[in-house]
């Protein structure tokens, strides 16, 4: 029977990887468009391709070091191989995680230009090539998760234990993929906004600018690469934990090895919902194209349904509970959407308020925006809350409420069991999510090689309908985000006092609070130098584009051409440099609280760091969305358009709002993770503290 159910798996993961190939020769078939166009497409896949073989040297080195420390320092009395397994599985982890990241970024640089084609051509053409280019994208990564977790699997003879090593090094590559990303992303972002819309009063993607490569650029390493391993970590980290729970006593001997292969079985519907779903993505006559992607993640997640109840139906005994548990994280998964579309869109009174706030200047807009990121957060916890509650009732967990904490309980196992069962149900739809994020920066760049290569203005009407829908689809892919990573961090939690054999964690104990104090300091350092090194980058960038427009009259007259490889150079060189350290200090600062103060520590460290890191993450992407939409409030005609003072408050508060939305906060998804995959990996280590 494990035999039957591992083939599957296996199957649905070839057959999602082939269809994704059927879709990269369709889209490669595809018309490239006029000359100027191709050899600006060219410029972005040249930068976007030179920036991730840099950047993916500097991680591999990186984890070269830790693969050999992992398999030197961990140590079993049971199984003396255990260092050599964990650092075996990181490394192919961390390979991985590279790998889906390359796959994402290779198809979107060859989509944008194809899209942008297409939008000369009609709507529903430039719709399904960047849709297409998307699904690829989320076809590959969920996979390569699903490939790589059963292959281990299978290895080491079907212990989950020993498959932590391959989530630790998902997500330690991610978070340098996505920190690196974002800070080049980010800071070619702002640069470009402040002297080009600004100072210069030019278009955003004006190819007199000479930062709008390094924009373009920007997109398709820190929104596609950097976004695919962060996804890629998630759905890894959740199977992971997930299959860890299914081993626990209670649900085992319930369910048998069908409990511990239930996540793997249920993310293949999710592949096969996606291959389903893009069907019914293409533009009807009038019809918004965000009613078109909605209804393919609607098709998406009914057969994800569908699914749950076939699995729960065989594999759970026919336990309608763990069903209903599913569906749980499913509507929770759109209600989180309906939250950040209500506070991120300009046709809600949240970001109406920011946008009218600006007539008054930069500081009333900023003041508002803030205050609708920090008013965010409070129907997202509470639905997350009830989510958490609900599944772990509908486990049978409500039995243990109220109660000392007893992970050996029965009832507490196989509640925490339906939490991780309502987390896959979030997380079923991954694949379709990442075609819709994937869909943003594609048609964000057909747009900028439209306005570049002098366009007509029909075409660029319709690239900015996609682009707006995109905006939309960006925003709510981080609330989704921070979401599952909220669920997973919770069952990974879970996972950690199962492995280290805990019943809890007592702040009142010293050591405890010491290690949850530094696990909300973590978050706020990290997010500071994220923040930073964005603002350091941006202003030696800003600096050389003013030097260019005053060295090279011909600029601005249109007969002479900016240098857009400087300031690409200029983001590749800071990204690389900047990710090191503050993902290094998110690594090493999880290890040394569980060497010297042990694991109970390291448990108060994950608890009040994945509280303030969901906290801070979902306060920062909300934040930097709404400031980002209220400018394009404006730039719709409304408050006196392009060029008014309105306009330039809200493109100042958009370059506020870029580092938080699209660098710190994207990252901090990876560092929730992130904190509690390493401390699971390493619990062997976190016995030999020194306070034991």
């Amino acid at each position: 029977m494990v035999t039957l159910l591992i083939e599957y798996v296996f199957a649905v993961s070839f057959i999602s990887l082939f269809a994704a190939g059927l879709l990269v020769s369709w889209i490669l078939r595809q018309d490239q468009g006029t000359k100027a166009m191709q050899d600006i497409a060219s410029a972005i896949k040249v930068g976007a391709e030179t920036y991730l073989a840099r950047q993916y040297k500097t991680i591999s080195v990186i984890a070269i070091v830790f693969t050999v420390l992992l398999a030197i320092a961990i140590r079993s009395p049971t199984n003396p191989w255990l260092g050599v397994d964990t650092a075996a599985g990181f490394l192919l982890g961390a390979l991985c995680s590279n790998l889906a990241g390359y796959i994402a970024m290779y198809i979107s640089v060859r989509s944008n230009i194809r899209a942008a084609r297409g939008a000369m051509t009609s709507l529903d053409r430039a719709l399904k090539i960047a849709f297409r280019g998307g699904v690829v994208f989320g076809l590959g990564v969920v996979s390569l998760s699903l490939l790589g977790i059963s292959t281990l699997f299978l290895i080491f003879g079907g212990d989950p234990l020993l498959i932590v090593g391959f989530g630790f090094g998902a997500s330690f590559a991610a978070l340098f993929a996505q920190l690196g990303g974002g800070i080049f992303t980010k800071a070619a972002d702002m640069s470009a906004d402040l002297v080009g819309k600004v100072e210069a009063g030019i278009p955003e993607d004006d190819p007199r600018n000479p930062a709008v490569i390094a924009d373009l650029v920007g997109d398709n390493v820190g929104d596609i690469a950097g976004r695919g391993a962060d996804l890629f970590e998630s759905i890894t980290a959740e199977n992971i934990g997930a299959m860890i729970l299914g081993v626990a006593p209670a649900v085992y001997s319930m369910f048998g090895t069908n409990g511990l292969l239930f996540p793997l079985l249920a993310r293949g519907f999710g592949l096969i919902g996606t291959m389903v779903g893009m069907f019914f993505v293409y533009s009807r006559k009038k019809e918004d194209p965000f009613t078109s992607l909605t209804r393919g993640l609607v098709v998406t997640g009914v057969i994800c349904a569908i699914g749950f109840y076939v699995l729960t139906s065989v594999l759970l005994n026919g336990q309608m509970n763990y069903f209903y548990a599913a569906l749980t994280g499913i509507v929770a998964a759109i209600i989180v959407a309906w939250i950040t579309d209500y506070y991120t869109s300009y046709r809600r009174r949240p970001t109406l308020e920011i946008a009218n706030a600006s007539e008054s200047g930069a500081a009333p807009s900023l003041a508002t925006g803030l205050a609708v990121g920090m008013e965010s957060s409070g129907l997202f916890i509470i639905v997350i809350g009830v989510a958490i509650l609900l599944a772990f009732g509908l486990g049978n967990g409500f039995q243990s409420l109220g109660s000392s904490l007893n992970i050996s309980n029965p009832a507490f196992q196989r509640g925490i069991y339906g939490t991780a069962i309502a987390t896959m149900g979030m997380l079923s739809v991954t694949p379709m999510i990442l075609a819709m994020d994937g869909f943003g920066p594609i048609t964000d760049n057909a747009g900028g090689i439209l306005e570049m290569s002098g366009a007509a203005a029909k075409a660029r009407e319709v690239s900015d309908k996609l682009d707006s829908v995109g905006n939309t689809t960006k925003a709510l892919t981080k609330g989704y985000g921070v979401a599952s990573a909220a669920l997973s961090a919770f069952l990974l939690f879970s996972a950690f006092l199962e492995v280290a054999g805990l019943n809890g964690v007592d702040l009142a104990r010293p050591e405890v609070f010491i290690g949850a104090m530094i696990g909300a300091m973590l978050i706020f350092l990290f997010s500071s130098l994220a923040i930073r090194a964005v603002g350091r980058t941006a202003a030696v960038m800003i600096i050389e584009i003013r030097r260019q427009f005053k060295a090279i009259p011909g600029i601005m007259k249109g007969n002479a051409l900016p240098d857009y490889s400087r300031c690409i150079d200029i983001s590749t060189r800071a990204a690389l440099k900047n990710m090191v350290w503050p993902s290094l200090l998110i690594v090493i600062g999880p290890i040394a609280v569980g060497l010297v103060l042990g694991s109970e520590a390291v448990g108060g460290l994950l608890m009040i760091g994945t509280i303030v890191g969901v906290l801070m993450a979902l306060f920062m992407n909300n934040v930097g969305a709404a400031l980002d939409n209220a400018k394009k409030y404006i730039e719709t005609g409304s408050l006196g358009g392009k060029g008014s003072a309105a306009h330039a408050a809200t493109v100042i508060g958009d370059t506020l709002g870029d580092p938080l939305k699209d660098t710190a906060g994207p990252s901090l998804h990876v560092v929730v993770k992130l904190l509690n995959t390493i401390t699971l990996a390493l619990a062997p280590l976190f016995v030999l503290a020194l306070l034991h």
